[in-house]
């Protein structure tokens, strides 16, 4: 399969009538079937520079698609870490309160509490 930069147009490529020159009645039909083979060519080269595009667009579409879900994973993952990591301070001070609360009724028991 070609690369897009081996089918790079260039205006030479793309050049189907090369002058204005008087063309006999003899000619004329030699020239007109110069005229479209070049026209021929270059319109082959335009269409597999666009297929090419058009399949670049497409990965990069099912690449965005890729990458649209991975982020929605990582943000329902970021939510249910942030909760838990919330739960995970509340148990904490809640245990820390607590703790406090037992030493000083220790300490009221044994005499010691103010």
């Amino acid at each position: 399969m070609n690369k897009l930069s081996d089918l790079k147009l260039t205006n030479e490529k793309m050049r189907t009538f090369t002058g204005h020159e008087k063309i006999g009645t003899l000619k004329a039909g030699e020239k007109l079937t110069e005229f479209g083979e070049k026209q021929n060519n270059a319109n082959e080269l335009l269409a597999a520079n666009v297929n090419d595009l058009i399949k670049r667009v497409c990965a990069l579409e099912d690449k965005q698609i890729q990458n649209e879900d991975i982020m929605r994973k990582i943000a329902n993952e970021l939510g249910a870490f942030k909760k838990e990591l919330d739960r995970i301070r509340l148990t904490e001070k809640l245990n820390s309160g607590a703790i406090e609360r037992l030493d000083r009724a220790i300490k009221l028991s044994e005499g010691d509490g103010k």
